[in-house]
Order: C-alpha cells, then structure tokens, then sequence
C-alpha cells in the first residue's frame, strides 16, 4: 500500500513511477476522493464542536433549573443527522481511495532498469558455464518417466493436468533437496525454521498483497480460506498488526512447504513436465527488518539462495529484473536462474525481493525504534532458497548420465541413504 501523504507531496513524481511499470496516472483520482474525504472530516469536527457547544449550553440550563428552549433540542437532532452523513460521505470517500491504491504496484528502486518484459532484465553475475555432454541431454520429464519414477498419467487421474507423482528414488530426491536447503539455511545461515498453516484468512492474504488483484491465481476453500501460493504469506504474516522493538530485528525464518497456484493465465505454458505445477514444494526465506537495513538483507539473502545453487553444482546466474518484470509487491528484485541441459535454456529457480514497506503497511507491521521516538512500518523481504521441484530438474538434467542414469550430488548424499545414483 502506498503512503497517500507521498502522494499529496508529489503527485507527479507518483504518476511517473506509475509510468515505469506502463500504468497510467492515477493521483488525480486518488487525490480527489482524499480532498472529499478530508473535507468531510472537517465539516464533521466542526459539527462536533457546535454540538459539544449546544450540549454545553442544555447542561447549564438544565443545572440552573431553567428550561431548555425546543431550538437547542432541535439543533442537536439535526447536527446529529449531518454528522451521519458527514461520516458516511468519508466512509466512501476513503474506501474509494483504498480501492484505488491497493491495486497499485508498488514503487520500483530508482536502479531497476527500464523495460516491458524479461527481455530487458540484466544479467549481473554468471557461476559457471553450461555443461557439456558427449550425448544429447534429455529433458527430466523423458528421464524420470524412461527411470518409471515420474509418472504424469497417475497424476493426472488423480488431480488433473499440472500435477506430477515421484516415485521411489525420485521422491526420495525431491524430499532430499528440502531437508538439505533447511539445514543449509538454519544451521549455515540463521534462519528460524517454522512450520506453518496452509491456509490462510482474507486479512494475511490482502497483507501480503495477493488480494484483491490475485484472487484468480489462488486456490479459496469453500470457508473462505486460501491455499497458501508460498510460505511467504504465512511467514510475513507474523509480524501483522505487531509492533517490533528495533534489537529483535532482523527477523529471519524460513519453511519448506506445499504451495498451490490456479497458473492462471499460463495455459499452454509449460505443459510437459514439472516446471509449472498447481502443487510444488518450496523452501521459503523471509526477513523483516528495520527500514535502513532492508538492502543489505536484500543481498544477504539473494546470496543465501545461490549458495543453494553452488553447492549443488549447477550453473547459475543472478538477473537484476526490469521494470516491466518486477512483480507487483516489489521494490527491487534478483532473479537466480539455472541452466537446464535437457531445455538447453535459462530458467527461473529464485526471486528475492525487497518490498520495504509495501506489506507493512497493508498488514500494519511497525518497529519501535530504539531511541523511542514513534513507531515506523517495517521492511519486508521475501526469497525461493530455493523451489524444490525445479531443483529437482535442474539436478536429473545436470547430472544424467549417458546410460539414463542420474548421479546424486555429493551435498545430498546424507539424506538420499549415500545413494549415489538412480537407476
């Protein structure tokens, strides 16, 4: 949610930061429901004070055993009347501007380069180079199901497309990878490991900024829940309505869990294989910091995923993400994509992402500072450590092997049983 008094400071320089996401202004609309709002508010403290005033003078006639005239009395009820509708009209003017500003993306950091879509992000740093085999690399979805350990057609009788069931080594492979990046990042990197709802209320959903705008990417219980689409909603959900004293912050946690998205809008995307599910599991870190320390988080934990990435051994780079591909809560983002030998291409594995006080201040999450003086909202960050199911493609197709084969990185020996390869 954005601050509406930035707004009112300069309404052009909002309008432009609309622009760079392609949006067209917004603050004179904006700006007009808050004129009428405040104005409303007025007339209405004036209208308290002229009853206050009157309710004033009945108290004294009524002390000094005088009557009360039949025009105080009249006045009253009506300057009652005014004032319910003097709130009414504020109600709706401030609804108004809430509808209007809740739909909005948020600030983009002055260093996000300019761009319509993907093809203007900026590759930053690339970890190695692309693999070379003395074969023809196959896609995970051709090696799993030549091994019979992924299987599309029992998943789908029994869910429908975009879902996949791992079988035997395979599903020990993908639980694997989310018990190792979990030790990785509580024991290596700080993090609190939390287990969490998978469903969530209206209030930590909206907070979180995926209602109203992304309602139809989410799956809802018919109690009005909603399926969690990553651990983030939960996870920043904590500090909702709380007030932090600045010496516990950075808060830093972390779980691996189920996360469900409808893919609204992605059909024909993606349709073989795993790399676009309605179900897939995720390793989530979050962090809630104090205001001047969120950049420095940001970095932290962009690293914190690609050691993920290095210490599996796959090649990888970081992608600062253009205006045009910066997702809506976000101020800043870092994508980390991986090759895929099999796809002979660059894919999504991570995003982190600096929102500063976008949630904060549609969940009402604040510091107490330590000097004491007032409170402010927080900074929330949010990042993949990383998404289970593409690491696991990631792994069968960097580490194949020319017999069908797939090699189990060394990191990952400890929870596979010191099983080192499936075959």
């Amino acid at each position: 949610m954005h601050d509406i008094r930035a707004v009112r400071a300069d309404p052009a320089g909002f309008d432009a930061a609309l622009a760079r996401r392609g949006l067209a202004p917004a603050s004179a609309a904006i700006l007009a429901h808050d004129g009428a709002r405040r104005a409303a508010q007025t007339a209405l403290q004036e209208k308290q004070a002229r009853r206050n005033a009157i309710a004033k003078e009945i108290g004294i006639a009524k002390h000094d055993g005088g009557g009360v005239g039949p025009g105080l009395e009249t006045q009253a009820l009506a300057l009652r009347a005014e004032m319910e509708a003097l709130q009414a009209r504020a109600d709706a003017a401030e609804r108004e501007q809430v509808a209007l500003l809740e739909v909005l993306p948020n600030i983009l950091d002055p260093e996000v380069p300019d761009g319509r879509d993907e093809t203007a992000n900026v590759v930053l740093h690339q970890s190695g180079e692309p693999p070379v085999y003395p074969f023809a690399p196959k896609q995970h979805f051709e090696i799993g199901e030549a091994l019979g350990l992924m299987d599309f057609a029992t998943a789908a009788k029994l869910a429908g497309a975009r879902f996949t069931v791992l079988k035997g080594a395979l599903a020990r492979l993908e639980r694997a990878l989310g018990q190792w990046m979990l030790a990785l990042h509580t024991e290596a990197h700080g993090y609190t490991e939390a287990s969490v709802p998978l469903l969530v209320n209206d209030a930590v959903a909206y907070g979180t900024d995926k209602l109203p705008k992304f309602a139809d990417d989410l799956f809802r219980t018919t109690d009005g829940r909603w399926l969690i689409p990553t651990a983030e909603v939960p996870l920043t959900g904590f500090a909702m309505g709380e007030i932090i004293p600045e010496a516990e912050l950075p808060m830093r946690l972390t779980a691996l869990t189920p996360c469900f998205r409808s893919e609204a809008g992605s059909a024909g995307r993606d349709t073989r294989g795993m790399l676009r599910q309605h179900q897939f599991a995720k390793v989530e870190l979050v962090s809630i910091t104090a205001p001047g320390h969120s950049a420095e988080e940001h970095e932290r934990m962009t690293r914190c995923a690609e050691r993920v990435l290095g210490d599996l051994g796959l090649t990888w780079r970081r992608v600062l993400l253009c205006a045009g591909d910066t997702g809506f809560g976000a101020a800043r983002t870092y994508d980390l994509e991986v090759w895929l030998p099999g796809q002979g291409a660059w894919r999504e594995i991570s995003s982190c992402s600096n929102c500063r006080d976008f949630q904060a201040r549609r969940m009402n999450a604040r510091m107490k500072p330590k000097d004491g003086k007032g409170n402010v909202f927080l900074h929330t960050l949010n990042g993949s450590g990383v998404a289970v199911g593409r690491a696991l493609i990631a792994v069968m197709e960097t580490y194949q092997q020319q017999d069908g084969s797939v090699r189990v990185p060394e990191v990952l020996l400890p929870f596979m049983g010191d099983v080192s390869r499936i075959g």
